[in-house]
């Protein structure tokens, strides 16, 4: 049997491990590398001689987990690179080495847990781990961008199964697989190799089955997304503001407006809001169907109370405002500076170049004549599993403005377009995604892509959204709350019994 310890640089091993596990995730999908790098993390765990030290063995794999799954984060700040550049290094080792920490009580569960039995190893961990993910939704705002479940989202099929236990209950099961290969290592069952293929065929059949009994079908409500990646070093320069915009217009009316009922565009598309000028709210009625509206990112500033928002605007064919929603879930330091006035003096020239956006109302419902209800999300808002909606008073559907512009060519887009997917699994809910420049498409209840508008693509597509724009799932009733207390009572189950057969 393979004697991890045999081999030298322990740390080294496992934070190269960790990087290669990232690269289960999109645009990649290596779900064996995930499997294999996880496996030799248990096998090193289990020769660590307490648990402090499997807690650090734990922490180092964690460290090179998230610097590889969130190095693009860094990307933003080589928009400037001659400002913001040298940051580079210490954003990516700050991403791994705080996420990392996540990481840690999963590890030592694993190694608290008798040895001889290690499925119950697996599934303490599994369980652990997803509590984990969990605290890391909400935890100093919550940041769950690249949940375990979401590295099966190179099969529509297998993704189904959210709908029922959310991307929690996929992560939990994508660790009691590759928790199966490890069993079969150190046990050498056959019976570890059947659970396996059970579950990935129990997945794949609820996943087909699905997939043939939600009937979706074509409304006749066109929208037309308009994507058109603008380099962000160009997005704000105020000498192209103008351009931008009119750009925007151009694209809009590519093709005529005949019959279309909604055109989307991305997060902030112009600087300008029609409300404040008239000249503008002209300029920009042009993009506007005669029987539809526009939808469009912008800075909302609320005079009366000295408060900037980062909103989403639905604009009609007069070029009047008919509905807005202002961001609620701010990212931090992007969109606002926690404690900016406590800061030290030499970091305030970075941080004044960061706005101080205002909070807007959660879960807006958006109402105007011609199109059914829905709601709006602005950005990162779409990673929050159980944030998108109000479950007891249901949008019809969701329109998502974006842009990925910041993190150019890197893994960001894809896998920040991996988790609008997720949502519209677990709410059973159709969602209008637009970007300025990512990945634009209109993403049905089960998932399935509509119209899609690739990274880095410059072009409009006009789609029709499904008749059906929601069905109902499990996930939709129970939430995220209640596949955690599940989690919570296999995990004191576990360590239950654990504690008997020390006893005994």
């Amino acid at each position: 049997m393979l004697r991890v310890a045999d081999i030298k640089h322990q740390k080294t091993m496992l934070f190269l491990l960790g990087v290669l596990g990232a690269f289960g995730f999109a645009p990649v999908y290596g779900w064996p590398l995930f499997v294999f790098s996880l496996t030799v993390a248990f096998l090193a765990v289990d020769e660590a001689q307490n648990l402090k030290q499997a807690a650090l063995k734990g922490y180092v794999f964690g460290f090179g987990f998230f610097c590889a799954g969130f190095y693009w984060i860094g990307n933003a700040l080589l928009i400037d690179v001659l400002t913001f550049g040298w940051l580079y290094p210490i954003a990516l080792s700050a991403t791994g080495a705080f996420f990392g920490l996540f990481w840690i009580a999963p590890f030592i569960m694993w190694r608290y847990l008798d040895e001889n039995r290690p499925w119950a190893k697996v599934l303490g961990f599994a369980s652990v781990f997803v509590l984990c993910e969990y605290l890391r939704s909400f935890l100093l705002t919550g940041f769950p961008w690249n949940m375990l479940g979401s590295m099966f989202g190179f099969s529509l099929a297998l993704l189904q199964t959210a709908s029922v236990f959310g991307a929690y209950g996929l992560s939990f099961l994508a660790l009691v697989i590759t928790g199966a290969v490890y069993v079969f290592i150190k046990k050498r069952k056959k019976s570890t190799c059947f659970a396996v293929i059970l579950i990935l065929a129990l997945m794949t059949g609820f996943g087909f089955w699905r997939l043939k009994n939600t009937e979706i079908s074509d409304s006749k409500i066109k929208v037309r997304l308009v994507q058109p990646s603008i380099a962000q070093s160009l997005k704000w320069d105020r000498a192209a503001l103008e351009d931008n915009l009119n750009t925007y217009i151009q694209m809009s009316r590519q093709d005529g407006l005949k019959d279309v009922n909604l055109v989307v565009w991305g997060e902030t598309a112009t600087a300008f809001n029609p409300e404040e000028s008239v000249y503008y709210r002209d300029l920009m009625k042009k993009a506007v169907p005669e029987n539809g509206y526009l939808a469009t990112g912008l800075l909302r500033y609320d005079e009366k109370n000295g408060a900037l928002y980062n909103s989403f605007s639905v604009i009609d064919n007069s070029g009047q405002t008919v509905a807005f929603y202002d961001k609620n879930h701010l990212v931090p330091f992007g969109e606002y500076i926690p404690l900016r006035k406590y800061l030290p003096a030499w970091v305030r020239p970075v941080a004044n170049q960061v706005a101080d956006f205002s909070k807007g109302e959660k879960f807006k419902i958006l109402s105007v004549n011609g199109l059914p209800s829905f709601n709006a999300l602005i950005c990162y808002e779409v990673i929050f599993p159980d944030e998108i909606i109000n479950r007891q008073n249901k949008p019809a559907f969701i329109v998502l403005v974006s842009n990925d512009g910041w993190y150019g060519q890197s893994f960001g887009p894809y896998q920040h377009f991996e988790a609008a997917r997720m949502r519209a699994i677990e709410e059973g809910i159709t969602i209008v995604r637009s970007a300025n420049n990512g990945i634009s498409a209109v993403i049905e209840p089960t998932g399935a892509i509509r119209g899609m508008i690739g990274l880095n693509v410059k072009g409009i597509k006009d789609v029709y959204l499904p008749k059906n724009l929601g069905v109902d799932t499990i996930y939709g009733r129970i939430g995220g709350k209640g596949v955690q207390c599940l989690m919570l009572l296999l995990f004191l189950m576990v360590l239950m019994q654990n504690k008997r057969k020390i006893n005994q």
